[in-house]
């Protein structure tokens, strides 16, 4: 069972949620619309992992590279990052191996908000 879910708000939802899905491979879990049929809220699923998306704006400050708001595990950072830039994802930091084992990358979503995926597995 899940017990935390980081929360994304993007001015357009929709759009989020197909990108998120296209360029770091969530899969749609559920789409909640509004009245207005604008997503307000979504659940994206990535291996056991949850995130919910929203409408809305974020902090509007724009993080540094290395501050991301979450960390997904991939079996293939290499494969995961080549889908990412083809999707159009703004890759912060280029592959890298770690001291302790990892193999990671950074990017950026839609609304600036920086993610870091690797192989290192808490």
């Amino acid at each position: 069972m899940r017990t935390i879910y980081p929360v994304f708000r993007y001015a357009d939802a929709r759009a989020a949620t197909d990108w998120l899905c296209a360029a770091f491979g969530f899969r749609v879990h559920a789409v909640h619309e509004g009245p207005d049929g604008t997503v307000a809220h979504a659940e994206l699923v990535f291996g056991t992992g949850m995130i919910m998306v929203g409408a809305g704006t974020g902090p509007g400050a724009r993080p540094a590279d290395d501050d991301y708001a979450v960390y997904v595990c991939v079996d293939d950072v290499d494969a995961h990052h080549e889908r990412a830039r083809a999707a159009g994802a703004e890759v912060a930091r280029e592959p890298f191996d770690t001291d302790y084992g990892s193999r990671d990358y950074v990017a950026r979503d839609l609304a600036g908000n920086v993610w870091s995926f690797g192989t290192y597995r808490a």
